[in-house]
Formats: structure tokens, C-alpha cells, sequence
């Protein structure tokens, strides 16, 4: 398989954030130097911090895509064309190497910046050594130095780790060569080139620290810092002492914080375990009083015990088995690899080979629950791509994995016995199987067995900082595979279609950083990391959303993913800090007793997207009408709203939801599962029966049936756009260059801008790629489009510089836009002769689930209905909009109401004709005196509508037309309000489908 990349939304909102957030170059600069061969063009407020930018992005939504976007993008505008990536460690930098030079990427980039390609040039340990006796610069640093604007086609790129940046050959100055014809130390060279700076995990780039020193003395133009993690600066003493984020211009000019990242669902789940202890063990904690290279001090009570280098911990308690001991050294490490700090605290039962085995049987379970899942893909539809499942297991020691001289060590031995038992437990189950879909696993399973079961498996593999000087080919084939053949991994069959089964993979923490793999579903931790490492982080390596076997990378939407994080008793409370540390990183701070400014401007924020006229004048005038706050912004105690009584606090967030919903994650995101609290929400199966008929009916599944003119249709509207007499579709490309700069009057200043070509020549694209890609994105055929082409670029006096990526965009958006509305009500839907399962219907069965995920209903909560007509039981209410979701929710409906509620995500799964499917918001049954009961099915849109939610309306109302005979009503509503207008037209006279839409 290949991995497809794709433009995400808050990718590609983060680089408009940068561009907007760029000075653009200096063209009035008097620099004689200012066209140095070897360097960037001058760039506006150069070398000074205002002009720096802070790209935050958590873990996992891919900011390495967008910092190798952005080297794309300035090349192509601006001719800059030298870049430094600085990075804190070796293995971060080797997964930005791969990401960088991987074939996917190269594609992917390729579409969009015809003719242009990154030379990446990385500086490994050991590169500056030489067997000649002569002190050479490693060639990878000359070519980056040396490289000149002359090649308008390459960007040069120096990848370089935190260590290698700081040691003395990056500094020294006694080579027997020279760069640029004089310069004589490696990092003054990489000065003289005027690059760009890219600073990868920022906190690790402390401002005032060595590491920022090193970064200085590159003379970097301008930096770019990318990370979910920025350094703190600390200003004043004691009570005066003042810690802040340390941003380059007092904020992130583009912030996607951890709530968001969860909330929007931009990342997995995360569900936590961890095997309990009997109590008894629990209880037997020792605390690490001192830990120091020759001695270790436990204390237990009052009691104190001390362990010097090579003496067992068992000595103090036999419940530390494995015979561990004590090493020492700098670390303060155990013979396990587990490195000690003060107060850390070690429970001998976790030490115990079975508690090992334990943690690894859960993660398993949770393996092939997953793997199952992703496999089968169950109410999907037929037949979709499957998900190859991954597990990363983290263990405390390479010894009891490899064993002596690389044989099997006690911990592979006991994985492989219990993964044995599991693969024939599965085996027998589906051997059975009838399924094609079910067959087909049966086979991957029998296939893992028969590798397990070989002498040279393929199932589980291992990656270890130490393997690196391992001359033992399999061990080489593994880490290859891991590190660097990310497609491998995630492929189900190789070219010969043979099963490809490895999929649980172990390391010592090397992973932890800089790798990852969308895929990975399951993260077991065999012993703590001893380490105060940000938890997310920890759960960071399987936070990245799958891929399927097509290369398609899957939003939440189209399929659920959590990850399961597997823990020790003793990181119990995992799940309680892990969801503080992303509440931690809120925009702001919540205060219960009274309203804060912050408070104040984030609701008018989030309230102004629907409401542009809302300012905070009407949000306090509101809150002092309903008794919310006092006159100096404090939250009344105690506040009476519709028959319930709360706290002011409560009642702000009952009119205003939207400040917890970007305060705080929303529950469910993470959860507990040693707690007993659900995060699936149970159907209220009585009521859900009454819309039994109705279900039977909305399960068959339909095909769109396109009218017989519909190519035809194709062809006009091919013809019509490609005739662009006003050239606004034809258009010339030239890199652009942008201009500010500030305007001040006598009482004021502000910003003027402009833009203008920055060189000669045009931007254009190969024609064969160009019509490959337009034919993809058109679904035209080649033929048609290339005789249209001929006859427009004649029309254009034969000027083949309109062909470009503008022209392209405009095309393909154009054709879209125009074809769609010619045919969104040229097709109609044909019931098939078979039922389809859904997120609430087993179509197997015929009968609906007995629950859905939270998250499939609404990502926020509120108060619950004590309604009885609710479709669910009474957890709190789920939503996805505070108006009108929330407030549909909440409203009283009457007696002739016999059942209502909110439809879960994929409930009908209406066929678009544009692709995809859709599922309205409401459903409302309406006992009227008549025969037959009545359906009222609503979909939800703000008043300010989008373009596409009357495409959507027109959509949803074609399907249910047909439906109209059985007492089926569709309409679109933007407020509570007409809801319950519908609803009483409904109940007081019988309508026909036209009074709905009127």
C-alpha cells in the first residue's frame, strides 16, 4: 500500500497562519551582499524576535507536514531556499528524515510545487571523523553550504539533532578545507547562508540556555518554532515570582491546543487500563529517598534501607523478583534499565513476572478487540478497505527480550505463549466462518500462527538504541522495517500476495519520541519510564488517526479509533493527570466565583462565529438579567433557572456552553476503564421499538441513479468552463512577493501591504501530470479534456504558461461546482433488494443496538431530560452545537411527542451523489389521530449557513421524498423555534411534503 497525504483543514489553516504572520522580503535593502549567491534573499525585520513566528500543534496532527508545506510554499513565493531543521534528538531526527525523503511525501508535494525537490542533508554523529588523519567537513555540509540560488528548482535543507548542534565540531575552527572560500568552522559557514530556522519541540530550545546559544550563532534570519510544548521564562522572587510561556510575540500566531486537538477529534481516544493489586500489595510501596552512582536509599515508613552498586533489591523485599539489582552511574539506573529519582515510588508486586504477563495478556485483548474491528469494519457499508492493526509494547530491559547472544529472553518467550493461546482461541471461532470478509481473517490468522510457530518469525520485532551495532542480519531487517518501512507496516499482503503479519512491536523508550505509526492502536507500558515525560507525549506515539490499506487516512467520523494505553498499578492516576495535562493547556483559566476579561473574550468568540452581532455588552447584559453575576462581574451564589437551582457558574455554562467546550476536554476522550463509569450511551430500547417500521424501511439500502443525460451533462459543462472568455479560469502564475509596512499618522498607525512578482518567469506543470490530474478530479476522460485543452490554449494565442497549478485548481473547482448544480437534482434513489447494518440498526438481526458511543451521538454534554419519550437513557445530554442542538434538546414538547431525540453519527447513512453519506440531526415521532403516526426528521444548521449545508438539505430532502407516503417530514431547521412550529403544524393538520418546505 501507499500512504496518501492529504491537505487537512488545520494544516493548511496553520500555513495561512504563517503567511499572514510573515513580514515578506526586504527588496529595499542597500546590502551590498543582499544577492549573495549562497544565501537567502533578505527577509523584513531579519535577525529580530517580532518577526519569529509560534506555530503550536499537539502531538499527532502533523506538524511535520506542515513545516515541509511551508518550505514548499516560501520557496515557491519567495525564493528562499535555504532551511535548517533543528530537533532535540537522534530519533526525532530520524523521523523527520523519513518523512521527508519518503515517496509518499515526495508525491504528495509534487502536485502541488511542479519541478521543485527538497536535497536533505543530514548531519549524523561521526560524520566529521576522517581515517585520512586530515580534519574534512562532511560532504553532506558542504553541498548544504555551497548550494547557490542558481538551481531554481531545489531547496536545500540542513537536518541537524540538538547533541550533534552543540558538540565542538560543529564550533571548531581548525579544518584542513574551507567553505566559501574562507570560512574555516562549520556553524559560521551555515551563518553565512542567511537561513531559515526551524525549531522542532521548542521546549527543548530554551531562550538564555546553551542550546538557544548554538542556535544563534547560525544567524538564522528568521526562526519558526513548531511543538505542543513551549519553554517557560520566570521573571521576579519568591512571592513576586512569575512564570509565563515564553512566546516570541506574546502568543502563538496559530494555536491548536490539546482541547481542540481531542475535541475536534482530530486525534484517537484514549482509553486507559491497568491490573489492579490486592490490597495487601498495593499497600507495599517503598519511596526512593536518594539515589546517587554508587548508592541507593528506600525508605518504607520510618524504616530507611540502602543498596550499593550490584546488591538485589530482594534483599530488602522477596517480592522484587527477577533478581534486579542496583547499577548506579549517572542515571541511577536498576539492572532493568528503570531509572530512579527522588520520591519516585516502586511496588514490589509489579516487579513480579506473572503482573508482567498480566498487563500483557490485557493488551491482547485489546489487540485483536481492535484488530477485529479494523479488519471486519462492521456497519461500514460493503466490503470497505480494511485497517492493518499495530501494538507497541515498552519494556524495562533488552536483555528480556534478546535474551543472551540475541536467543529468545524470558519476556519473549512468556508473549509468545500467551499470543499463541489467543491466535487459537481466535482460530477456532472463525473457522467456521462463511463471510467472505470473516474467511479472509481466518486466513491472516492461521498465517500469523503458522510465523509464530516457524523458526524465523514474522509477527513481533523488536527496536533498541543498541541494535544499531548489531551485526545480526534479522535484527537489521527489523529495525529497518520499523524505522524506516512505515508502508510495510501498515500493508496487509506483499507484491507476491503473501500475508504480512508483523504487527506487535517492543522497544526500550527509543520509540517514545520522533517515531510513529498511525496504525499503532495499542500501547502497553511493561514497567514505568521513571521519567516526568508529559503524558501525552507517552500516549503521543498512537494519538495519529489510521490509515486504511488504501492509503486513505480516516477522520473520526468515517471510523471511531482509541487508543488503548496499557499501565501499571503504580500510574494508577494516569488518566486523571493525562486529562488535567490537556486541560492545562486551555486558552484560559476558569474561575468559579467570578467572570474574568478571558472568559469574556472567549465566549464572544466562539458566540460572534453565529452571532457576528454578539459583543460582550449583550453577554453581560444578559447574565445581569437572568441574575447570573452581580455589578462587579462576581457569579451570584445561588441562581433559579427554569425550576432548577445551581451556582452562577453553572448557569454560565448553561447559557453559554461553548466556554467549557473550549476550556476543557470533553468527557469520554479519555477514559478509565478500571472505572465504572460508561462512555457508551444505552438506547432506550422501548421507545426505539415505536420506530421499528420506520427503520425497516430507512435500512434497505439505496443506489443513486443518475438521469441517462448525465454525461452529456458532463461534456456541456466541460465545454462552458474551458471556454473562459473572461480569462479569470486561464490564469498566469508568477511567484509573488509580499510587501508591509506600517503607515503612523498623528494619532495612530497601521499596516499597509502589497504584493508583486518577485522574479522572472512563470510557475507551470508538466501537461501529462496536469491532465492526469484533472482527469482524476473530474472524472473526464483524457481525450475530451486534452481536445479542450488544444482548443483553449490556441485561444490564448498558444501561451503554455497557463498551464499550472492556479489553472489546474480553478478548473477542477469550477467543473465541480458548476456540474453538481446542474445535476443535484438529476438523479434519484433506487431501493435495493437488500438491508444494510448502521451505527444503530443491526440489519442481521433486525434490531436496533443495545448502545453507541457517546461521541457518535454529540462531543458535548449537558444536563439530562427526565422526558420520558427520550430515545436514550439518562446520562447527560449529547450534542454538537449550542444552538440549536442544545436547545432542541432541552425544550418541553408535548403529550402527542411519543418519542424524540438526537440521531447518533451514520444512523441511515443517506448515499450522496457527490460521494460520502449523510444522516440528518432529530427525529420526532407525532401521534396526530391518524392511522399512521407521523415522522418529523430534522437537520440542524446554524443561520449563517455554509455553501455546502443547502447542498446537504437538498440531498437529505430528495431521500426522504420518496418516503413522503409512508408519514415521513423533512425539514431543515436554525432554531429551536421552528422546530417547534413544525412539530404544531404537524400535530393540528395533515400536510403535504410541499407545506414543510414552505
Amino acid at each position: 500500500m501507499k500512504i496518501n497525504l492529504e491537505t487537512l483543514k488545520h494544516q493548511t489553516e496553520a500555513l495561512c497562519a504563517i503567511n499572514e504572520a510573515f513580514y515578506g522580503m526586504d527588496i529595499m535593502s542597500n546590502d551590498p551582499n543582499a544577492n549573495y549567491i549562497y544565501a537567502n534573499p533578505l527577509i523584513r525585520y531579519r535577525f529580530k524576535d517580532k518577526a519569529n513566528i509560534d506555530i503550536k500543534m499537539e502531538t499527532g496532527t502533523g506538524k511535520t507536514y506542515v513545516y515541509t508545506r511551508m518550505m514548499y510554499d516560501f520557496h515557491q513565493k519567495y525564493g528562499l531556499f535555504k532551511f535548517v531543521i533543528a530537533v532535540p534528538s537522534p530519533s526525532i531526527k530520524e523521523g523527520t528524515r523519513s518523512f521527508i525523503n519518503s515517496d509518499y511525501a515526495k508525491q504528495h508535494f509534487s502536485e502541488f510545487y511542479e519541478n521543485t525537490r527538497i536535497q536533505l542533508n543530514v548531519i549524523n554523529a561521526g560524520d566529521f571523523s576522517s581515517r585520512s588523519g586530515r580534519r574534512n567537513f562532511p560532504a553532506q555540509l558542504s553541498e548544504f553550504v555551497e548550494a547557490t540560488r542558481q538551481n531554481t528548482n531545489q531547496i536545500e535543507v540542513l537536518l541537524v539533532n540538538q547533541g550533534m548542534l552543540h558538540s565542538r565540531s560543529m564550533h571548531r575552527a581548525d579544518y584542513d578545507q574551507t567553505l566559501l572560500g574562507g570560512e574555516t568552522s562549520p556553524i559560521k559557514a551555515i551563518a553565512a547562508t542567511r537561513p531559515v530556522l526551524i525549531i522542532d519541540e521548542p521546549q527543548r530550545f530554551p531562550r538564555g540556555k546553551k542550546f538557544y546559544d548554538d542556535i544563534e550563532e547560525m544567524e538564522p534570519q528568521l526562526i519558526i518554532r513548531f511543538g505542543a510544548t513551549f519553554p517557560e521564562s520566570t521573571t521576579g522572587r519568591g512571592k513576586n515570582k512569575i512564570t509565563k510561556v515564553d512566546y516570541y510575540r506574546g502568543k502563538p500566531q496559530f494555536n491548536l491546543d490539546a482541547i481542540d486537538s481531542f475535541n475536534q477529534g482530530l486525534v484517537k481516544g484514549v482509553d486507559i487500563y491497568f491490573p489492579d493489586l490486592p490490597k495487601e500489595q498495593a499497600n507495599n510501596l517503598y519511596k526512593v529517598k536518594q539515589a546517587k552512582a554508587r548508592e541507593l536509599v528506600l525508605s518504607k515508613g520510618n524504616k530507611e534501607y540502602s543498596l550499593k552498586v550490584g546488591e538485589k533489591l530482594a534483599d530488602i523485599d522477596s517480592e522484587f523478583e527477577g533478581n534486579i539489582t542496583y547499577d548506579g552511574g549517572t542515571n541511577c539506573e536498576l539492572s532493568n534499565g528503570l531509572a530512579l529519582s527522588k520520591d519516585m515510588k516502586l511496588i514490589p508486586g509489579t516487579f513480579a513476572e506473572n503482573y508482567q504477563d498480566e498487563i500483557i495478556s490485557q493488551a491482547l485483548d485489546c489487540h485483536f478487540k481492535a484488530e477485529e474491528e479494523n479488519f471486519l469494519r462492521p456497519n461500514s457499508g460493503n466490503n470497505p478497505p480494511r485497517i492493518k492493526t499495530l501494538s507497541l509494547f515498552f519494556i524495562d530491559s533488552i536483555t528480556s527480550f534478546r535474551g543472551e547472544n540475541n536467543k529468545r529472553g524470558w519476556l519473549a518467550k512468556h508473549f509468545e505463549k500467551l499470543l499463541t493461546q489467543k491466535l487459537k482461541n481466535l482460530i477456532s471461532r472463525y473457522e467456521m466462518a462463511i463471510d467472505d470478509r470473516e474467511q479472509e481473517y481466518y486466513s491472516f490468522l492461521q498465517a500469523t500462527l503458522r510465523s509464530l510457530q516457524s523458526e524465523h518469525q514474522d509477527v513481533y520485532a523488536g527496536y533498541f538504541s543498541e541494535d544499531l551495532g548489531s551485526s545480526d542480519a534479522d535484527i537489521q531487517a527489523e529495525v529497518k522495517d520499523i524505522l524506516s518501512n512505515k508502508e510495510k507496516l501498515l500493508s496487509f499482503k506483499d507484491k507476491n500476495g503473501k500475508w504480512i503479519t508483523r504487527r506487535f512491536l517492543f522497544s526500550k523508550w527509543t520509540l517514545r519520541e520522533g517515531w510513529d505509526n498511525p496504525n499503532v492502536f495499542t500501547i502497553a507500558k511493561l514497567r514505568t519510564s521513571g521519567s516526568e515525560i508529559s503524558k501525552i507525549q507517552e500516549v503521543g506515539r498512537g494519538l495519529r488517526l489510521p490509515v486504511d490499506e488504501t492509503g486513505h487516512r480516516l477522520n473520526q467520523d468515517e471510523w471511531q479509533s482509541r487508543l488503548s494505553f496499557l499501565i501499571g498499578y503504580d500510574e494508577r492516576d494516569f488518566a486523571e493527570k493525562l486529562v488535567g495535562e490537556i486541560n492545562a493547556d486551555s486558552p484560559v483559566r476558569l474561575n468559579h466565583k467570578e467572570l474574568t476579561k478571558e472568559m469574556i473574550s472567549l465566549i464572544v468568540e466562539e458566540r460572534s462565529k453565529t452571532d457576528p452581532k454578539f459583543d460582550s455588552n449583550q453577554l453581560l447584559i444578559d447574565l445581569e438579567a437572568h441574575n447570573v453575576i452581580d455589578r462587579s462581574n462576581e457569579f451570584n451564589q445561588q441562581v433559579q433557572i427554569e425550576n432548577q437551582k445551581m451556582s452562577g457558574y453553572e448557569a454560565l455554562c448553561y447559557f453559554y456552553p461553548e466556554l467549557e467546550q473550549r476550556s476543557k476536554i470533553t468527557k469520554g476522550k479519555i477514559r478509565d476503564k478500571n472505572s465504572k463509569e460508561s462512555t457508551k450511551v444505552k438506547l432506550r430500547k422501548q421507545n426505539w421499538q415505536q420506530l421499528s417500521d420506520l427503520w425497516l424501511q430507512l435500512s434497505r439500502r439505496q443506489m443513486i441513479k443518475f438521469d441517462p443525460l448525465v454525461n452529456q451533462n458532463a461534456e456541456i459543462v466541460a465545454r462552458n468552463v474551458f471556454n473562459d472568455s473572461d480569462n479569470e479560469i486561464f490564469v498566469l502564475e508568477r511567484p509573488q512577493m509580499y510587501h508591509q509596512e506600517v503607515l503612523t499618522g498623528k494619532n495612530n498607525a497601521s499596516f499597509s501591504g502589497s504584493k508583486s512578482n518577485f522574479k522572472s518567469g512563470y510557475l507551470t506543470m508538466n501537461y501529462g501530470k496536469f491532465l492526469k490530474i484533472l482527469a482524476k478530479q473530474t472524472d473526464l476522460p483524457v481525450n475530451l479534456l486534452n481536445n479542450l485543452m488544444i482548443k483553449a490554449i490556441k485561444r490564448l494565442k498558444g501561451n503554455t504558461n497557463y498551464i499550472n497549478k492556479k489553472t489546474l485548481d480553478n478548473l477542477v473547482q469550477t467543473f465541480n461546482e458548476q456540474f453538481n448544480e446542474r445535476i443535484k437534482t438529476s438523479y434519484s434513489y433506487e431501493s435495493l433488494d437488500f438491508s444494510g447494518s448502521t451505527s444503530i440498526y443491526n440489519a442481521k438481526k433486525h434490531e436496533f443496538v443495545d448502545s453507541v458511543p457517546a461521541n457518535a451521538i454529540g462531543v458535548y454534554q449537558s444536563n439530562s431530560t427526565s422526558d420520558p419519550s427520550y430515545l436514550y437513557d439518562r446520562p447527560p445530554l449529547r450534542y454538537d452545537s449550542a444552538d440549536p442542538e442544545l436547545k432542541i434538546l432541552q425544550r418541553s414538547y408535548g403529550p402527542k411527542i411519543s418519542v424524540f431525540g438526537k440521531l447518533p453519527k451514520q444512523a441511515i447513512k443517506i448515499p450522496r451523489f457527490d460521494n460520502g453519506t449523510t444522516t440528518p440531526d432529530f427525529i420526532f415521532k407525532i401521534e396526530n389521530g391518524n392511522k399512521k403516526p407521523t415522522y418529523l426528521v430534522i437537520e440542524t444548521k446554524a443561520e449563517n449557513m455554509r455553501l455546502g449545508d443547502e447542498q446537504i438539505r437538498i440531498i437529505q430532502q430528495k431521500y426522504f421524498d420518496q418516503l413522503k407516503e409512508t408519514g415521513v417530514y423533512y425539514y431543515m431547521a436554525t432554531s429551536e423555534e421552528k422546530v417547534q412550529q413544525m412539530i404544531n403544524k404537524l400535530e393540528n393538520r395533515k400536510l403535504n411534503q410541499d407545506d414543510i418546505i414552505n
